[in-house]
């Protein structure tokens, strides 16, 4: 066993290096603009003084710690804590302190997280976008009723795989298996609530490519209004449409999304029922999605040159 965790730390160090290294430029260039752009007294209008010392840990090796975790080495967060960070990369991280205190510091980097995840790590919209969900259960449905981490905020919902105890997670990403953005809602709003679009039509432009749980004659319509056009298979009962050929090829790349999905939960380790608060939970999911964004095996889709710019002129 000793030797197998060896092989991975092996293996796993220079992404560990390249991942600090991008972090850490990310946290200077962001210091210091800060420092430039707002005051940040270190005394009140007593003259008293704060401090404003510097932990053992920076947050630049918090952020990377919690990346690292989703790289699906490890399938417990104590344990990788304790036997791969203070143990097989002790000499990267000298100045690791211990598990209970590293729980404590993790909401201070989620700020910095989220402009990371948002500025560096997402992709951008290129005309051509993929939408999906899944869930996210916080525990087993028998357990519903008696958890109280989550009392209030999660919800039940009934997805593809049954009814769910938590969460949905909202997808998009573009045709290079670039996560664009997300949403994350309680597990009964529906794919269509307008919530969720509102937030993806900030960063949405060209065509979007679903499943038929998206059919909504007002969804469209509105998206439509946007610029945005809703592209989705039919029903059974529903009246055959001419599509185009293009649209029909771009539809069956929608494997990319499921397979980002796919990715999350089973290498990144998103869904696991041993939150015990609901920071955590937030952190979790962020570093998650941060994670995927330095994954090495993105799906894509095949470029398709010939009809792409005419498929776009309408909504450029």
């Amino acid at each position: 066993s000793a030797t197998y965790k060896t092989n991975i730390a092996m293996i796993t160090k220079d992404k560990v290096t390249e991942i600090f290294c991008t972090i850490d430029e990310f946290d200077k260039n962001l210091d210091g603009e800060l420092k430039r752009n707002l005051r940040l007294p270190n005394q009140d209008g007593n003259g008293k003084r704060y401090r404003n010392r510097k932990g053992k840990l920076s947050e630049s090796e918090i952020m990377t710690i919690l990346i690292c975790y989703h790289f699906g080495t490890y399938r417990n967060f104590k344990e990788y804590y304790q036997n791969c960070i203070r143990g097989c990369f002790h000499k990267e991280f000298p100045h690791a302190v211990s598990y209970n205190r590293f729980v404590e510091l993790m909401p201070r980097v989620f700020c910095k997280m989220m402009l990371f995840m948002k500025l560096y790590a997402f992709g951008k919209c290129t005309g051509i976008t993929f939408v999906d969900s899944t869930m996210i259960p916080v525990c087993h449905n028998v357990r519903r009723y008696f958890n109280k981490v989550f009392s209030g905020l999660a919800k039940n919902g009934k997805g593809t795989m049954g009814w769910c105890h938590g969460f949905k997670l909202h997808l998009l990403c573009n045709d290079s298996g670039e996560v664009i953005t997300f949403c994350l809602t309680g597990a009964n709003v529906d794919d269509r609530d307008s919530r969720v679009w509102n937030v993806f039509t900030k960063v949405l432009y060209g065509k979007v490519f679903a499943d038929r749980g998206y059919i909504k004659q007002e969804l469209f319509e509105s998206l439509f209004s946007q610029g945005i056009q809703l592209v989705h298979g039919l029903k059974a009962k529903m009246k055959n449409k001419l599509m185009p050929m293009w649209d029909k090829i771009m539809l069956r790349k929608r494997y990319i999304i499921e397979c980002i999905n796919e990715l999350l939960k089973n290498k990144a380790n998103l869904v696991h029922s041993r939150h015990r608060s609901i920071h955590n939970f937030i952190m979790n999911l962020c570093s998650a999605l941060t994670a995927y964004c330095f994954f090495d095996n993105k799906p894509e889709a095949l470029p398709v040159y010939v009809e792409k710019s005419r498929q776009l002129e309408l909504f450029t």
